[in-house]
């Protein structure tokens, strides 16, 4: 049996252009990754996850539409 953890990441990570070296999004994860390994967490895996934020009474009166927006999530686990 698993315990699970999931950590939200931001979708783009920002750089500067002289630093920029290609495997910025890599290095992100690896770093992240071994924080929570440290404290005995598995990777398990990464995933892509949809919300749709609907709007409220007064804004879907004006003809406000819902906005999607996409979200990342690690999923770590380690054995109870």
């Amino acid at each position: 049996m698993f315990e699970y953890k999931m950590v939200q990441i931001p979708p783009n990570i920002a750089v500067q252009m002289k630093a920029h070296r290609g495997n910025e999004a890599a290095a992100y994860l690896e770093n992240v990754v071994n924080e929570y390994a440290a404290d005995g967490w598995d990777f398990h895996r990464v995933d892509s996850i949809g919300v749709q934020v609907q709007p409220g009474c007064f804004d879907a009166l004006s003809g406000k539409k819902a906005e999607s927006n996409s979200y990342y999530v690690i999923t770590f686990r380690k054995e109870k």
